[in-house]
């Protein structure tokens, strides 16, 4: 395990983050925030995982799609009203409420975005270095 600090993953976390909570607290359509929002999810988490450890891309963008799946199947499971958090509002934001399996598309669409991004900024590198 190669644990190592990045600092460009580290305030891509940050910056997608912001983004983020300020989709969550000033947008209310039906495309940025239903979607984007989770597209944007699965980079952040990604982006946060990058910030610390050094692992191959692709095994670092699947564990991150499967832990969102994961994430979406307990939003199936009504997970924040059997807990008993069906009152907190934190509980919804971070866990959800309400599955959709338009969610699953949108977290499987930020994880194309990362490989394909990884490999397109490796590729670029490496003709540069040549």
């Amino acid at each position: 395990m190669k644990i190592s600090f990045h600092k460009t993953y580290f305030f891509l976390t940050v910056f997608l983050f912001i983004i983020e909570v300020l989709i969550a607290l000033y947008i209310r359509d039906n495309f940025i925030r239903p979607y984007f929002g989770d597209v944007l999810v699965v980079i952040l988490i990604y982006c946060f995982i990058r910030s610390f450890f050094r692992w191959p891309v692709v095994p670092v963008a699947v564990g991150v799609l499967l832990f969102a799946f994961a994430v979406e199947a307990l939003q199936y499971l009504n997970i924040v009203e059997r807990l008993g958090l069906k009152d907190s509002k934190l509980a919804k934001v971070v866990i959800g409420n309400s599955f959709a399996w338009e969610d699953m598309l949108c977290y499987l669409a930020g994880a194309v975005i990362i490989i394909g991004s990884e490999k397109f900024l490796y590729l670029k590198n490496k003709r540069l270095s040549s």
